[in-house]
């Protein structure tokens, strides 16, 4: 082997082990949103917890779009795409966010975790990529980890326990809309538009959502706990954000698709430390169920060679 050829290998290497350091900082920070999430909910409706990720998601990128000085290189046609964008990204996060008030930290992002599942699923059906039996069978077997967790909180707490998988679909139907777009816009664009237009449809609903007694669109003066709360969620969307951005331009999407699972492990013990909460051995069984279908659709997606359905690279978790 050349001088080059060992220089670009190592290169290679060390870009891999880059992406996988940033994710799993970005995977580490991930839970955080949450935690800080359910402190703020107590008291915050959850659109306004939402709209106050966007506003500081979107004021930390600022600064650095306009030093990049790509404001401005972006068509009507990819506003109208990017408000498509904030929009469901909006519904999604509502939907996380208002499960958390109700339900423990490390259920809700267990449940979520179906979201690769759906996604498999969707990309056969609109993007035509060709899923085997095999795949099928680990989606579905993924799902009935997702009800093992699902049913004891329906009985507690009714179709709220429903909210995370609404999520997941949101996530997934935007992670394909961001395959368009991932090649050909800068990461820090895509973010500062993704908060922009989610803070504006947030401020919408907040607007007409005043006054009507709603705790998820009826906005409230948040003392001086809760903007530190609201403030927490957004910097730290931000940080996570933009580290799995990075994360996946310098490692291959199935080499750093299965550290998001271990975000229910981290998130499992914020929840434990924060709140005392600690998923019971039933719930324990489907979350090894939901890791195990998603750790084998990644592994079938590798051997295959075909670009992972499950690459989640442009987009925000769901909070």
């Amino acid at each position: 082997m050349s001088n080059s050829n060992a220089s670009r290998s190592m290169s290679a290497s060390s870009e891999v082990m880059l992406g996988i350091v940033l994710m799993s900082l970005s995977v580490l920070i991930s839970p955080i949103i949450d935690i800080f999430s359910k402190l703020a909910i107590a008291t915050v409706p959850s659109a306004q917890i939402t709209a106050a990720r966007f506003a500081v998601q979107a004021l930390c990128m600022l600064p650095i779009v306009l030093w990049r000085n790509n404001l401005t290189n972006i068509t009507w046609k990819q506003s109208f795409f990017h408000a498509i964008r904030g929009a469901i990204i909006t519904v999604s996060m509502i939907s996380f966010v208002t499960t958390l008030k109700y339900m423990a930290v490390a259920d809700a992002i267990a449940i979520f975790f179906v979201e690769p599942i759906i996604l498999t699923i969707l990309s056969s059906i609109f993007l035509k990529e060709t899923i085997g039996w095999r795949r099928y069978t680990a989606c579905g077997v993924g799902f009935f980890g997702a009800v093992l967790i699902i049913q004891p909180s329906f009985e507690e707490v009714g179709y709220v326990a429903l909210l995370p998988i609404v999520s997941a679909l949101c996530i997934a139907i935007y992670a394909m809309m961001n395959r368009a777009l991932a090649q050909r816009e800068d990461p820090w664009l895509m973010q500062f538009h993704m908060g922009l237009w989610g803070l504006l449809i947030c401020a919408v609903l907040l607007y007409f959502g005043h006054g009507s007694g709603s705790d998820v669109l009826d906005p409230v003066m948040p003392d001086s706990r809760g903007f530190l709360y609201l403030l927490g969620v957004g910097v730290s969307a931000a940080i996570a954000g933009i580290l799995g951005v990075y994360a996946y331009r310098s490692a291959p999407a199935s080499t750093l698709a299965p550290l998001q699972y271990f975000e229910i492990v981290s998130a499992t013990i914020f929840a434990w430390l924060v709140f005392g909460d600690f998923p019971d051995a039933v719930k324990w069984l489907g979350i090894s169920i939901i890791m195990g279908s998603g750790f084998y659709i990644i592994w079938r997606e590798r051997r295959f060679a075909s670009k992972p359905v499950s690459d989640t690279s442009q987009s925000t978790r769901a909070p």
